[in-house]
């Protein structure tokens, strides 16, 4: 499995960011037009911001300068499965650094990378506001809680099995 790129931006994107230009100030809006991005490709490629940057008449650098001024923005194409490691002061305290090593290890991938066959990405939070379950870890929509380095496998696998049935449910159709 690759991961595949779209380049142009979609029709309700391009409606959305001409909607931003008749109003007031139109570069205040870029927040929302990089989210709208985002949310259909999974990520910000350059050729997303240069067009971005065009269309809203301002420079480039400055597109860049906000996306990757905020964590929430992803500048690289990302996995199926986003597993992000709570790494705020409990988290940190009660071991996710070795949490996140086990990660690591288990994917062969490091922070902010995403597998070769696309399935996994890598990152880091400074807080999911469960600080009570810490360690935490967050795949996707799903909190895991007081996880262990020696759980990292189990997880990852129920994650496999999972691709797996739907793969199986797939062929029976």
């Amino acid at each position: 499995m690759t991961i595949e790129t779209k380049k142009e931006l979609t029709p309700e994107i391009l409606e959305f960011i001409e909607t931003c230009k008749t109003r007031e100030h139109p570069d205040s809006y870029l927040i929302a037009v990089l989210h709208k991005v985002q949310g259909e490709f999974g990520y910000l490629s350059r050729d997303h911001m240069d067009e971005v940057a065009h269309l809203l008449g301002i420079p480039t650098a400055y597109v860049f300068g906000v996306a990757t001024f905020y964590h929430f923005f992803r500048l690289k194409p990302q996995g199926r499965y986003s597993i992000s490691v709570c790494l705020g002061t409990a988290c940190f305290v009660k071991g996710a650094d070795r949490v996140l090593e086990s990660f690591k290890n288990e994917l062969g991938i490091e922070m902010g990378e995403t597998t070769k066959d696309g399935v996994f990405s890598l990152t880091n939070t400074r807080c999911l506001g469960v600080c009570g379950l810490a360690p935490v870890v967050m795949v996707n929509d799903k909190v895991y809680g007081q996880v262990t380095p020696q759980q990292v496998p189990e997880i990852l696998n129920r994650i496999r099995t999972e691709i797996d049935s739907e793969a199986d449910q797939t062929d029976l159709e």
